[in-house]
């Protein structure tokens, strides 16, 4: 028997596990593994070295916010220093919709006391792609704890300020009113609101996922507070004028009014009222009646106001004397096909007497010896046709057609008021050459303060002879005795005029009268008008005579003028005014 030697033949080596797969393969592999592990680094490096600062930005936004510090906008004064209008504390409700959850047992709550239905408070903040959502704006402190106090997740409220207004609606014209925003939008509080408004500052801060400041990081810019403001006005005087103008506007039964009161030493509007008014503080349902500044804004035909002028013109061109006799033709008299007539007819009337009663004819006969370019400078040189420069917004130029255009009808009827068109304050304020010694200075809403600028238009004589037939003119045989104010000498004019509706005159009229007091020695000039009486009066004399004796006598009262009528002494002219309220 023969016997085989074994060999040692390894396992690998067996047939069926040999490997047969081209080397390149493995090779290829390693390199795939070394591309990805080079990616991997690359990305590193670019997310570590070159997108720092986005990642740490997006990382911030996470947890990191900048806060808007609002600053508190500056307060109004009047004159004495009463506030008008200042900023109180108040708190803004905001949500972040993406952490709302609405479905939150206190949803309905939130609602509640935000004032909203739920389902519109649902929509508001599910209906938004925003990150951010006011719910409710300038809320009191206390009613917005109450709303946090609910603790609903991605509602927060943030720090903001609520305009106040002290006087509401006596000074609404005035002051005006601002936004939810703290912008102005009417009245000072526009027209000064880069003034008032100061600047905003923000501050970066950490919050956590409640929304709660942990950390402050950074002061980014300091709040600057705004400016204070004083103005002109005279809350108690103010008062007064609202008072009377509400009473004499109830009383006739008018659509609207407006009454002014200047100081004839400096310009400076003392006061300023409009009917109808609105309440500042409470905005829900304005109209543009309510918000109309009629005494900037509103022009009408002066009427007979202006017949001062053309008399105190033709004296100073010497063309009359006080005394010269004019023919007034029983009070008609036919310019171009066109009769001119007066309430009352003449045979022939004083030049002190056509002021006095107020004659039409008279005073077309005056215009006529005058040059259309002599009357329509001294229109100019008053004001008119140029929109009043006392730091107001909407304040109007009324109109004035140059005289190269005026036939001798057109001269005739603007002699007296017609044909042309002021506001209130145009009027006020050109009545301030007869108040002072033939001059005009600027009106200002702020108080006084350094030189006036003068412009002198009448002489200081001619002045003063006018002024003796104004007081002529509001006394026993003039147009308006019901002007008069108890212990003081007072001189003005009545103005009555036909509305103009769609280019043609109709059966309404505006009453006004323009004086000042004491004739002696004036200090202020009150302007008042009544649109469209209709309680069965309508003359300037009966319905503005007797609420000018008001404004004027309660200004005078208030500020404490000594009456200028022999045997008057201030505490009996006070009580007469008094007695008469």
């Amino acid at each position: 028997m023969v016997t085989r030697s074994r060999r040692n033949v390894p396992f690998t080596s067996n047939p069926l596990l040999r490997v047969t797969l081209p080397a390149y393969r493995s090779h290829l592999l390693m390199g795939l593994i070394a591309a990805a592990f080079l990616a991997l680094a690359g990305r590193a490096v670019y997310l570590q070295v070159f997108s720092q600062d986005f990642l740490q930005r997006q990382g911030e936004s996470r947890y990191a916010r900048t806060l808007d510090l609002p600053a508190s906008r500056g307060e109004i004064h009047d004159r004495n220093g009463v506030v008008l209008a200042s900023s109180l504390p108040a708190r803004a409700i905001f949500a972040v919709p993406g952490d709302v959850d609405l479905s939150h047992p206190r949803f309905g709550d939130l609602a509640r006391r935000l004032g909203l239905d739920e389902s519109d408070l649902r929509q508001r903040i599910s209906g938004t792609e925003k990150t951010f959502v006011f719910l409710r704006r300038q809320l009191e402190p206390d009613e917005a704890k109450q709303v946090l106090d609910l603790k609903v997740p991605g509602v927060h409220s943030q720090p903001e300020y609520k305009r106040r207004y002290p006087e509401g609606d006596r000074l609404a014209h005035i002051v005006g009113f601002t936004n939810v925003e703290d912008i102005g939008q009417e009245g000072i509080e526009l027209a000064q609101n880069k003034l008032l408004a100061g600047r905003s500052g923000s501050r970066r801060v950490i919050r956590d996922r409640l929304g709660r400041v942990i950390e402050q990081i950074e002061a980014i810019r300091e709040p600057l507070n705004g400016n204070d403001i004083v103005l002109s006005i005279d809350a108690k005087v103010q008062y007064h004028v609202y008072a009377a103008l509400r009473d004499a506007v109830a009383e006739h039964r008018a659509q609207a009014g407006g009454a002014v009161v200047l100081d004839a030493r400096t310009g400076e509007v003392l006061a300023l009222v409009n009917l109808p008014t609105y309440d500042p503080n409470q905005r829900g349902e304005l109209s543009g009646a309510q918000l109309r500044n009629r005494v900037l804004t509103d022009t009408f035909e002066p009427g007979s106001t202006m017949k001062p002028f053309i008399a105190a013109l033709a004296l100073e061109l010497g063309k009359v004397t006080p005394q010269t006799v004019i023919p007034t033709f029983g009070g008609k008299i036919t310019i171009s096909g066109h009769t001119l007539s007066d309430v009352k007819g003449h045979a022939s009337m004083t030049v002190e007497q056509v002021i006095q009663k107020s004659s039409n004819v008279g005073t077309v006969q005056m215009a006529l010896k005058l040059a259309p370019k002599d009357m329509w400078e001294t229109y100019a040189a008053i004001g008119l046709g140029q929109a009043p420069q006392l730091g107001f917004p909407g304040a109007v130029a009324g109109r004035l057609r140059p005289h190269r255009n005026w036939k001798q009808i057109d001269q005739a009827v603007m002699s007296y008021g017609h044909g042309l068109s002021v506001s209130l304050m145009q009027l006020a304020r050109a009545y301030m050459v007869f108040a002072r010694d033939g001059d005009l200075i600027p009106v200002s809403i702020f108080k006084h303060e350094g030189e006036i600028q003068r412009s002198q238009v009448f002489t200081p004589e001619t002045t003063r002879t006018v002024r003796r037939m104004l007081e002529l003119a509001a006394g026993p045989g003039g147009t308006a005795p019901q002007a008069q104010v108890p212990g003081y000498r007072v001189a003005g004019k009545t103005g009555t005029a036909h509305k103009i509706e769609n280019g043609r005159y109709v059966n309404k009229y505006i009453s006004s009268f323009v004086g000042f007091a004491p004739a002696s020695d004036p200090r202020f000039v009150v302007a008042v008008m009544i649109d469209e009486p209709s309680a069965g009066k309508h003359y300037g004399g009966q319905v503005a005579g007797p609420l000018f004796s008001r404004v004027m006598g309660e200004t005078l009262r208030t500020l404490r003028v000594p009456p200028d009528l022999p045997g008057s002494g201030f505490a009996d002219a006070s009580a007469a005014v008094r007695g008469r309220m």
